[in-house]
């Protein structure tokens, strides 16, 4: 597996860590919602909203960067991967926009507080759902012909897909369960705990069907995955996967407050390098690499140099929201 560091290369590994981004900070306010029917009515909803109210606006700017860079940086593999998950897509968008007003409405309509929690919680599981079978869509192959998707509208809906659609929700939820564990105090932080082990035994276990899964869906993949010399550069990620795995379930075990939560993100990301050594160089597998689908060289350059102001002013203030709402979630509203 040989990567070749060139503009085109730089803005793959741009690409994903916009969408690590995303997934990691948007994903644990989408996993609070998932959750959300779990937690009592009243003051501990209301404190699980109003740990997330401060950030959860900001975090979604990776998703415009990320498919917004994949447009720019990548058109061919965006206009054959959007034709390929239009309903997925379209899924995600109404499920964050559900989500988005309820968030707001709940607390300016408590007449109806219970028709938009359960918005709330819909629109959270059906955005989750919607990304992990985009993504096991995209894992299981694309019919392209020539330069165009060909296959049918129907052609992400797979057994596999909706694996990877449900581990992702487990995910979501065991990222959002470990911030509340660091957000939150008293019963609430120990409710929170108790569905923290639960969503990190499920994603554990679904994390290890689809990889499974994997081996048998590409001969490809599976080379990859299994024979020399590639097995040496792959072994570390299951490896290291398994010490996160056992150090979050200790940490749960030993009441600790924010630990859970920054292994939850690593594990996380032991599953996106396994995806980017799984992928690695397509962009649509079976057969556009991401020199195929890239975009011309001098708007690649263009484009770079715009997001090399525009990205760290991102991490500033990012970094500046969660730095000024740190600490544990008070008991004032949402207002």
């Amino acid at each position: 597996m040989n990567v070749n560091v060139d503009l085109t290369t730089v803005w793959a590994f741009i690409i994903a860590f916009a969408v690590f981004a995303y997934v990691v900070m948007d994903g644990f306010d989408l996993g609070i919602g998932i959750l959300f029917p779990a937690f009592e009515a009243g003051p501990e909803r209301d404190r699980a909203m109003n740990s997330i109210a401060p950030v959860w606006d900001g975090n979604e700017t990776w998703l415009v960067l990320g498919g917004g860079g994949l447009f720019a940086a990548f058109p061919l593999a965006y206009a054959v991967i959007l034709p390929a998950t239009y309903p997925l897509v379209i899924a995600m968008l109404l499920g964050l926009v559900f989500r988005g007003v309820a968030f707001e409405y709940r607390w300016r309509d408590p007449s109806h507080r219970r028709f938009w929690d359960a918005a709330f919680t819909g629109g959270s599981l059906v955005a989750a759902l919607a990304q992990g079978m985009t993504l096991g869509a995209l894992l299981q192959g694309v019919d392209v012909t020539g330069r165009a998707y060909s296959g049918s509208w129907f052609d992400w809906l797979t057994p596999y897909t909706l694996l990877t659609g449900f581990g992702t929700v487990a995910g979501y939820a065991l990222l959002g369960a470990t911030w509340l564990v660091w957000k939150m105090e008293g019963p609430e932080q120990e409710h929170a705990r108790r569905l923290a082990k639960v969503a990190a035994w499920a994603t554990v276990l679904l994390m290890g069907v689809v990889s499974l899964y994997n081996l048998l869906l590409n001969a490809e993949y599976a080379d990859r995955w299994l024979t020399a010399p590639e097995i040496y550069l792959a072994a570390p990620v299951p490896i290291v996967t398994a010490v996160l795995v056992i150090a979050l379930l200790r940490a749960l075990s030993r009441e600790r407050h924010s630990k859970p939560f920054w292994l939850s993100i690593s594990l996380f990301l032991m599953g996106m390098a396994g995806l980017g050594f799984t992928m690695w160089p397509y962009v649509v597998p079976p057969g556009i690499t991401i020199w195929d689908a890239a975009a011309p060289e001098r708007s690649q350059i263009f484009m770079l140099v715009g997001v090399a102001i525009t990205m760290p002013l991102i991490l500033i203030y990012t970094g500046w929201a969660y730095w000024v709402f740190r600490g544990k979630t008070s008991d004032e509203g949402y207002h």
